[in-house]
């Protein structure tokens, strides 16, 4: 993508983000009909597979896995892979995606479903695990521009936004939330970022180009 179609998309995610979570919160009905239909749905007709698979995500998905080792995982695998420039725009992308969704959490303060099973901070939109998954995602793809990338990215994110919704700990919105912060952050980042990125990938000649 161009540089200026990365940030306008970037910038349109974190407007509908910022968006959304304004209309819910200062809205009419808090949660909106759609999120009580969907909570409800989810526990009606969860399994013991689905909590199981949920949990799982739990843990990868936030606490200090997501904070540190997955982003550092992450870095070390672009490193190993002599990218350093990329690794540098990720670490910058977990940083300022991190940040997003603290500063948005704090501005509106959603209260979290009263079922919850798992213990979870203040602040119900927008869902860290899904912002997290998203920024993971799209980091990969912007930096391996593959169709694979992307479909994996895809599947990644969806997962960990219904197993929010599956432990209630998250309305359905916040995961939409989530996922629009963490891709309008990496994709912000990325129109400064990734030309610097792809340039230092072709002046390496033991390092394939991106894209």
């Amino acid at each position: 993508m161009r540089r200026r179609t990365l940030l306008w998309w970037g910038i349109g995610m974190l407007a509908a983000a910022t968006a959304l979570g304004a209309a819910i919160v200062f809205g009419y009905t808090e949660p909106p009909g759609f999120d009580t239909w969907w909570n409800s749905e989810v526990i009606e007709n969860r399994a013991d597979w689905m909590l199981s698979f949920a949990l799982i995500l739990n843990d990868i998905g936030g606490g200090i896995v997501a904070i540190l080792v997955v982003p550092l995982l992450v870095i070390i695998a672009l490193l190993i892979a002599r990218r350093w420039q990329a690794a540098v725009f990720a670490a910058a992308a977990f940083l300022a995606s991190a940040g997003a969704v603290q500063l948005l959490k704090q501005l509106f303060g959603r209260a979290r479903p009263e079922d919850m099973i798992v213990l979870s901070d203040f602040g119900s939109f927008p869902s860290g695990h899904t912002a997290n998954a998203a920024t993971i995602a799209v980091v990969l793809w912007l930096v391996f521009p593959r169709v694979w990338t992307a479909l994996l990215g895809i599947l990644w994110i969806i997962a960990m936004a219904v197993s929010r919704t599956l432990l209630s700990v998250h309305w359905a919105t916040d995961t939409i939330g989530g996922a629009l912060v963490g891709a309008g952050v990496v994709l912000v980042l990325g129109a400064w970022l990734l030309p610097w990125v792809s340039r230092k990938a072709r002046e390496d000649p033991a390092v394939a180009p991106i894209g």
